[in-house]
């Protein structure tokens, strides 16, 4: 995104102190530059919230009552394809975080991280990258390193597809690389996920960056 533009974010979380404390820090940092757009502590309501505001980025607690964080996810990614998505949690739990990925989030930070920490990957994510604390990653990774050499078997098409999936390229920049239309683009990808083994596309870019491809 341009350096001067405002970043529109939506919250997704139940509980009202840390929203409005995270809305009053997030306003308060890089001059203004983070604005919250709309928030819900109901997690039925997050893809209709994201809908009606317009955010660039929606952060969505995971720990949230029925349907929960992980399914208000699925539901943005459903109706929202193109928007960016940080999961966020106070506890350490590794699982449901990966849960979340695999929904559809774009990266994944604790709860407790400073507010002035916060902005850079969120831009980050906004940029197309996936942001994970390194933990995480590590248990992103470590399933999937022996699937690695899988790549191997890739043909020149399928490793670019994977490049850019690694690099956060979105689908319509998919299309346009490989000259095809975003119909064949979505069908690329899925038939890659599955020759890989994954469900998800932070799990290919793992596999990209285990086997060297970017």
């Amino acid at each position: 995104m341009p350096g001067s533009a405002t970043v529109r974010i939506a919250l997704i979380d139940d509980h009202p102190l840390f929203v409005r404390g995270l809305e009053l820090l997030l306003a308060a940092t890089d001059g203004g530059r983070v604005r919250v757009v709309g928030s819900t502590g109901d997690a039925a309501s997050a893809a209709a919230l994201v809908r009606r505001c317009l955010p660039d980025l929606a952060l969505v607690d995971l720990r949230m009552p029925e349907p929960g964080g992980v399914r208000a996810i699925a539901a943005i990614r459903r109706t929202n394809p193109g928007l960016r998505i940080v999961a966020m949690s106070g506890l350490d739990d590794t699982a449901t975080a990966v849960e979340a990925l695999r929904a559809g989030a774009d990266g994944y930070l604790p709860k407790s991280s400073e507010p002035e920490e916060l902005l850079p990957p969120l831009l980050a994510v906004l940029d197309g990258w996936a942001v994970l604390p390194a933990d995480l990653l590590g248990a992103l990774v470590a399933p999937v390193r022996g699937r690695a050499s899988v790549s191997a078997g890739l043909d020149e098409q399928e490793r670019l597809l994977l490049q850019l999936i690694a690099r956060g390229t979105s689908t319509a920049g998919i299309s346009e690389k490989l000259h095809v239309s975003e119909r064949t683009a979505k069908r690329l990808i899925a038939s890659l996920l599955r020759k890989l083994r994954v469900s998800s596309k932070a799990e290919a870019a793992a596999i990209a960056g285990s086997a060297g491809l970017f």
